[in-house]
């Protein structure tokens, strides 16, 4: 008889809730402060990375080789025999190709990766729905495949009230930048085929950046059924106002609210709004 694990990252944005229910193992990225780390999630929350940002901004980094060795490890004394693990995009962070450099010591397990090429609850709906599919059917192929299928059908768009914390952390990718700020300009990110960030579009001011995602989420409501998420960075009230209009649209499924992981905020700061649609 199978016994199937499925592995992810802590920038999944999937709520602890999730996690438990679905006994989904989470690796916690690294939030790296000049005098202390911390375990994203584990050891730090995202208030306490926001309040600290104007004094410094941390480095993020992988998962550290002793939690991926430990969780390995943990799941063969456990009876395991597939593990599937989805991971945050590789064109945003080496997680992906780092676990996989340990399948190869874990020859007992059959091991699966999967780079998601997407991050937060865009990365999150592409592990649920295998985890959904695990719960069914216990398959490892069928819960693969699910994987890679979900894959297609999740979009993630965000906001941001500034450009300068994804410009400090290197991850800015062809999001256009300075000129169009200083004019107010906000782009639209969203991630490309290849998992990196790209400027869907632009509009002027904060306000119309989040109708702009109303609007995204009405188009692509229109003619299919989805699960949505808005998620938030330090913005609840705004983010919450945005989903209570979505849900009048039709066509929607399930919704969920939440806020991004701590990693995520270091990258974003404060101000994030971001629409995640997952086609069902």
């Amino acid at each position: 008889m199978s016994k199937i694990a499925i592995v992810t990252d802590s920038s999944c944005d999937l709520s602890d809730e999730m996690i438990e229910k679905y006994d989904i193992r989470m690796l916690p990225l690294r939030i790296i402060y000049s005098s202390k780390e911390y375990r994203d999630r584990i050891e730090i929350s995202p208030e306490e990375v926001y309040e600290s940002l104007e004094e410094e901004i941390p480095k993020t980094s992988l998962p550290s080789p002793e939690d991926v060795r430990n969780l390995f490890e943990k799941l063969k004394e456990e009876g395991y025999t597939h593990v599937l693990g989805i991971f945050i995009s590789s064109a945003l962070s080496g997680t992906y190709n780092m676990v996989k450099n340990f399948i190869n010591d874990y020859e007992e397990l059959e091991i699966k990766t999967v780079d998601a090429k997407n991050l937060s609850i865009g990365l999150g709906f592409i592990v649920m729905e295998a985890a959904k599919e695990l719960e069914r059917t216990n398959d490892f192929l069928k819960t693969c495949e699910k994987a890679e299928k979900g894959i297609k059908n999740s979009d993630l768009f965000f906001v941001l009230k500034t450009l300068d914390y994804l410009r400090k952390g290197g991850r800015i990718g062809v999001v256009e930048g300075t000129i169009g700020e200083l004019l107010g300009m906000k782009p639209i990110i969203a991630t490309n085929k290849e998992g990196a960030y790209y400027s869907y579009g632009k509009v002027r001011g904060r306000k119309k950046s989040i109708e702009e995602l109303y609007k995204i989420a009405k188009e692509k409501l229109a003619n299919k059924k989805c699960h949505v998420a808005v998620m938030h960075g330090d913005a609840e009230e705004d983010a919450l106002n945005l989903l209570e209009k979505i849900k009048q649209i039709g066509n929607v499924e399930e919704t969920f609210l939440g806020q991004i992981s701590p990693v995520l905020g270091v990258h974003t700061g404060p101000g994030l709004i971001g629409l995640g649609i997952f086609e069902v």
